[in-house]
């Protein structure tokens, strides 16, 4: 039902309406009915979805409360939702933009197959030689691509920089932005970086309620993948049905080999880190012989001031 204080106000309501009235996949939530009243108590506006009885991606993901999702259910669920946006994108006459995508707003049925809901922002992409589609800047925090945070210009590829930050999200089991956990883990995007997929440390960001039972060849691939989705550049960003693609792929990795590898530096670092090393004790050394050289001058002036004092009492 319409929040009347809240963000969803008519105009999202009746998005809705319009976008579930014509799509279908299976990946994308039914509507099975909506209602729209204005009386005494102000407008009242109800949808009705078909029922989800595994609540959202977000529930199962971020609480402790409940059993972990293992690692092949995490990559069903990201495949049915890649190809959800896929449909949206690239399997309809008018190319629609979802623009909320966010753990929350995949719903899980009772087999844990996720449908995409919640259309209320989705808006049609751009048509004949346009690029991009000038709007609000709407959303959530932490998804919406910074591209389109800068400049308002929306496309298909802003989806696919949300998708990117989910893909995080299900490798790590962490929201986007923790306030719990320290200053500089707090942001997902900055902290994964540490942790890049071709390092050894990758495993270190690996959810630990897997319990490494995940194929560590299908995670650094997904990882990459995730990279990918969250280029600077929304042009380098691959297409939802390239992403579904390549997460098929990961699929296959059906070892659970995803033990914690031993923490060894890259060569490249050790490298890096012995130059590094190097040069700082080169500037120490240089310090050092500037600050001796110093303290020898200050003695010879002192013992000429002395020798000088010394013969002027002589002379006396």
């Amino acid at each position: 039902m319409l929040n009347q204080h809240g963000l969803q106000g008519h105009k999202q309501w009746l998005a809705e309406v319009q976008f579930l009235g014509v799509v279908d996949h299976p990946n994308l939530v039914k509507l099975i009915g909506y209602c729209a009243v204005d009386g005494d108590r102000g407008p009242q506006r109800l949808l009705v979805y078909e029922f989800m009885p595994n609540k959202s991606l977000d529930y199962h993901l971020f609480n402790r409360a409940f059993p972990p999702i293992s690692w092949s259910v995490r990559l069903q669920i990201a495949l049915a939702a890649a190809e959800g946006l896929a449909y949206l994108h690239e399997g309809l006459e008018l190319q629609v933009i979802y623009r909320d995508f966010k753990a929350s707003n995949v719903l899980l049925d009772e087999d844990f197959n996720p449908k995409l809901s919640d259309f209320g922002l989705a808006r049609e992409g751009p048509s004949g030689e346009d690029t991009h589609v000038s709007t609000a800047v709407m959303g959530t925090h932490g998804y919406a691509a910074p591209d389109y945070i800068e400049t308002g210009h929306l496309t298909a590829k802003s989806d696919v920089w949300s998708f990117g930050v989910v893909l995080y999200e299900l490798i790590t089991g962490r929201r986007s932005m923790e306030r719990n956990h320290p200053k500089n883990e707090q942001k997902l995007l900055h902290w994964v970086k540490q942790f890049p997929a071709q390092s050894k440390k990758f495993s270190l960001i690996m959810d630990p309620r897997l319990k490494n039972k995940y194929s560590m060849t299908g995670a650094k691939m997904v990882a990459k993948l995730a990279d990918s989705c969250l280029s600077k550049l929304a042009k380098d960003r691959p297409k939802m049905s390239e992403v579904a693609k390549i997460l098929k792929q990961a699929m296959e990795f059906r070892e659970e080999d995803g033990c914690v590898e031993p923490f060894e530096e890259d060569a490249n670092d050790s490298e890096g880190e012995k130059k590094d090393d190097q040069k700082t004790e080169l500037v120490s050394a240089r310090r050092r012989m500037a600050h001796l050289t110093k303290l020898a001058e200050q003695t010879n002036v002192l013992r000429r001031k002395r020798y000088g004092e010394t013969k002027a009492g002589d002379s006396m």
